[in-house]
């Protein structure tokens, strides 16, 4: 019985984890494509350079760790309203 409680919650832990994972590389790829329409010579020099696709890599990175964040928080909390009632 222990070994059938353990095994459920192991595979409920890695399919969070799963999901987490597939939720932020969409989320970064989204923000990936959605940067590529920012006038970034506006702000720097070089934008064609290798800083500059540099720089357009870590803000997509970090804007979509943000909105993943807020997708898996949001289900999370979603999860968590069926034990309101």
């Amino acid at each position: 019985m222990d070994s059938d409680v353990s095994q459920n919650i192991s595979s409920t832990i890695g399919v969070s984890g799963l999901m987490s994972i597939v939720v932020s590389l969409f989320c970064i790829g989204l923000s990936w494509w959605a940067l590529q329409n920012l006038k970034l010579d506006l702000f720097i020099r070089h934008p064609k350079g290798a800083q500059g696709k540099l720089l357009q890599l870590l803000l997509a990175v970090v804007l979509g760790h943000f909105v993943a964040k807020f997708l898996l928080d949001y289900i999370g909390w979603s999860n968590m309203i069926r034990y309101m009632f």
